[in-house]
């Protein structure tokens, strides 16, 4: 009975994992679009709004706080001639959960930081920042729950969501995929914001978190989801209604985005992380991918590098790429996925935290979730 049951749930997972995989190459089909314009793209999210007012805790309406928040988030980072500023939405309209992963994914974004309003039925308080995995108790398992369920305000959301249920923990196992690549830089900018809600304004933190928002699973890029307090708790729902209140959460936001960034700028040769993984630990069988190159982005900076190991904590094989006024600097060259993870960890034990594996097609910059899936067709 045991056996019949794991591999009943077996099955279950693996019809989960290709739905989602599907789900996200069919209806967000400009993932890799590749920018341009070499600035540093933040698409900016107001949550909810139009019909779908958000949570109401204390009289408030979520949806109104969250888009004057991000709004003056905006208005900060456009002062920045290198920092271009998108908005999922910069008024009172409904925006769905793929329509907002979409525009970020078609801008080729850096960031994705989505803004939103907490609520429970006690006497919580306090921020939280979230960033996407397994929800590790129950509370986070509600809250990804809440935000997910605006998909049943779309009219056509059988369509687009077909299969996937929020109230289904099975239903949220594929949602980490996807981000994994990102994860790290996730939780350092969800560290960096949650630290200045501390240090800035004093404000009670309940930590960096994870959990399974599908937006976040949806974009594909390092995205964080931040609940800026609860509206249930009186007190705090009335700092988050004021002017100064909303100012002073906007300003947090800002500087950490602005922190993020000159860290990613100063980031060649930085040695940062200390990982007790080795390339020999996951060697494997050579999975090669016909036409397409894998390498590992370990930096960009505005400085020109010569692409020598002696300015790379001496890794060899360096490549450099300019996009924009951006240098964007990459280590190994392979069409063997298994092969350019040995490379990743490599540069991560070289002090690179925040590299990430990038996929190439015939020149273009595709989602390396898209070359994978190549390879098993």
């Amino acid at each position: 009975m045991l056996i019949k049951r794991l591999t009943s749930m077996t099955t279950t997972v693996r019809n989960i994992l290709v739905l989602i995989v599907f789900l996200f190459t069919s209806n967000l089909t400009s993932l890799h679009s590749q920018n341009d314009s070499g600035k540093f793209v933040v698409v900016l999210d107001a949550g909810h709004g139009g019909h779908d007012s958000g949570n109401l805790g204390s009289g408030y309406k979520e949806k109104d706080i969250a888009l004057k928040i991000v709004l003056q988030i905006g208005n900060a980072l456009e002062k920045h001639k290198d920092i271009k500023v998108i908005y999922t939405r910069k008024k009172d309209v409904f925006v769905t959960l793929r329509g907002r992963a979409k525009i970020a994914n078609d801008a080729d974004a850096d960031l994705f930081v989505s803004v939103h309003c907490n609520a429970h039925n006690s006497s919580a308080n306090g921020t939280e920042t979230f960033v996407l995995g397994l929800h590790a108790n129950q509370r986070n398992f509600e809250i990804a729950k809440k935000e997910n369920e605006v998909i049943f305000l779309e009219s056509d959301y059988e369509q687009h969501y077909e299969g996937f249920d929020p109230s289904s923990p099975e239903s949220l196992i594929g949602l980490t995929l996807m981000q994994e690549d990102y994860l790290d830089q996730s939780i350092r900018l969800a560290r960096y914001i949650e630290d200045n809600f501390i240090a800035q304004q004093k404000r009670k933190s309940r930590g960096v978190k994870q959990a399974g928002f599908w937006v976040l699973h949806n974009t594909y890029m390092p995205s964080v989801l931040v609940e800026t307090g609860f509206l249930t708790f009186k007190k705090e729902g009335a700092y988050l209604h004021s002017k100064n209140g909303q100012s002073k959460m906007a300003t947090s936001i800002t500087d950490a985005i602005l922190d993020y960034k000159r860290q990613l700028d100063l980031n060649v040769g930085e040695s940062i992380y200390d990982n007790s993984e080795t390339a020999a630990e996951v060697a494997a069988e050579p999975l090669l991918i016909d036409n397409v190159v894998f390498k590992v982005q370990i930096a960009a900076s505005s400085k020109q590098l010569e692409p020598k190991s002696y300015n790379f904590n001496g890794l060899s094989d360096i490549s450099r790429e300019k996009v924009g006024n951006i240098y964007k600097y990459f280590y190994g060259y392979t069409s063997d996925y298994n092969k350019i993870k040995q490379f990743h960890i490599q540069a991560k034990a070289k002090g690179y935290k925040d590299s990430f594996v990038v996929a190439y097609k015939d020149g273009n910059k595709i989602a390396v979730s898209e070359a994978l899936k190549s390879a098993s067709n």
